[in-house]
């Protein structure tokens, strides 16, 4: 699926993921490939990001935290997500 996350300053990510981990107001939800359609709000927490590889561009890759090759962390104050015909959008403060 693809993962597009953008702050009103940048587009902070944009790619082929195999997984998304948020923290919604609900609590953290998981979203993977072929996932029904959602609309939710975010709260303070860390988006996990899970993908075979990553490219960010130098600008904005200090804002990430590597855990492994194959996971990144992006920490956020707030947000929305939107998950359609398997592409998640995340705009994030």
């Amino acid at each position: 699926m693809i993962l597009e996350i953008v702050s009103p300053e940048a587009k902070l990510f944009s790619g082929e993921v195999t997984s998304v981990t948020l923290p919604g107001v609900d609590g953290s939800f998981q979203i993977l490939n072929n996932h029904a359609p959602i609309v939710s709000i975010l709260e303070k927490g860390t988006i996990k990001i899970a993908a075979s590889s990553f490219n960010f561009s130098k600008d904005v890759a200090d804002k990430f935290t590597k855990v492994n090759d194959q996971t990144y962390t992006l920490e956020i104050t707030s947000g929305t997500i939107e998950m359609k015909d398997n592409k998640v959008i995340v705009l994030v403060d």
